[in-house]
């Protein structure tokens, strides 16, 4: 690496390094729906997490949601609030969110004019889209459970911050924190996300036991 991309590169939450001015072009390659000015305009980063079927490769907004923030401060132990994984499965809700149409549209549309009007086509798969992404987000708040689905809510999709939580709720202070870690550890498998992958992938199930069953070495 050269000294002027040391100079550009920063590392993501995730732990890897990239340079700022390759996130538009590569975002903007690997998800269509974000167009070229709204690639420029936000501070997105690709993560690689591992997952159920292998590794894979997601953008995220590091300058938007509140895990960002989280997932770069470091408590007493020198452990991040959230661990990547973490961050990456809330994040992954919040996309999931938006592409559902489920929060209040109080911005500017940043989608550049076509020139046409889109057909009955068009439409058809965009209601397609949005439906399959609302089952999604059902899907991940039925798994976690109604004792995490309103935090996840609020902090993943609404970007509400901790404090901010923790009075509208009345929770003791930094209580939200730990909840919230349950909240995302709970998405976390649900989306079948790890921090590690250990053992060989193609290993085989050697045997079960039965739950009250004894396992002894002689």
């Amino acid at each position: 690496m050269t000294k002027a991309h040391r100079r550009t590169a920063r590392a993501t939450p995730a732990g890897l390094a990239r340079a700022p001015g390759d996130g538009a072009a590569e975002s903007a390659a690997v998800l269509p729906e974000i167009d070229r000015f709204r690639a420029n305009h936000l501070r997105l980063s690709m993560q690689d997490i591992v997952t159920a079927a292998g590794r894979a490769r997601v953008i995220v907004d590091d300058g938007e949601s509140p895990l960002a923030w989280l997932a770069r401060r470091k408590g007493r132990d020198g452990q991040t609030m959230i661990s990547p994984t973490q961050f990456i499965a809330g994040e992954r809700l919040r996309a999931d969110f938006t592409r559902a149409q489920m929060t209040p549209r109080v911005t500017s549309n940043w989608e550049a004019p076509t020139g046409r009007r889109r057909g009955a086509a068009d439409s058809g798969n965009i209601a397609d889209v949005v439906i399959a992404a609302r089952q999604t987000v059902r899907a991940a708040l039925d798994a976690c459970g109604p004792e995490f689905a309103g935090l996840l809510l609020d902090v993943c999709c609404f970007l509400h911050g901790l404090e901010e939580v923790e009075r509208s709720r009345g929770w003791p202070s930094r209580s939200a924190k730990i909840v919230l870690q349950l909240a995302l550890d709970r998405l976390a498998r649900h989306y079948g996300l790890a921090d590690h992958a250990v053992g060989n992938a193609d290993a085989r199930l050697r045997s079960w036991l039965a739950e009250d069953a004894v396992f002894r070495v002689d």
